[in-house]
């Protein structure tokens, strides 16, 4: 994919080193929700950040429950963009952008659960732009995928 510098190289180099540590995926996860505060709503809590591939995992707790006492909806796809986020932060070539275009989900279960957000790419999505598709699902403890879609990204040339 080419010489991986900046933002991306500094996201992984974090995650790496924080990992490592005891508490170090939750020192992780509020850096992250304090670069982007709306994601403090979930209290992600990262589990694994890398080039192409992200997860989390999004507490189910009363805060982000609907009426009938699952995750709502809207918190599941708040976890996914956190998960899409880091993945793109990780995996941005240099010189380049990101931003989101679009989402497309399936609500395919009930999030009775806490949940485990991911994001995935392919390397050859990052060189063909200007749309990089992010693969996304979120997954309930028992192994049932309750949402999965799609995440656009619109990559350009950093002005």
């Amino acid at each position: 994919m080419g010489n991986m510098t900046g933002m991306a190289t500094q996201v992984v180099e974090m995650w790496g080193r924080l990992k490592a540590v005891p508490g170090g995926d939750r020192v992780f996860s509020r850096a992250f929700t304090w670069k982007a505060p709306y994601f403090r709503s979930i209290r992600p809590r990262f589990v694994q950040v890398g080039p192409n591939y992200a997860s989390l995992v999004l507490p189910k707790r009363r805060a982000v429950q609907n009426h009938i006492g699952t995750v709502h909806a809207i918190a599941v796809c708040n976890g996914l963009e956190a998960a899409m986020g880091a993945l793109a932060e990780a995996t941005i070539p240099t010189g380049k952008r990101w931003l989101p275009k679009g989402m497309e989900v399936s609500y395919l279960a009930k999030s009775t659960s806490d949940l485990t957000c991911s994001a995935e790419t392919d390397p050859d999505d990052w060189t063909t732009g200007p749309d990089v598709p992010v693969r996304v699902k979120a997954t309930r403890d028992d192994g049932t995928v309750v949402v999965e879609g799609t995440i656009h990204l619109w990559v350009t040339d950093r002005k």
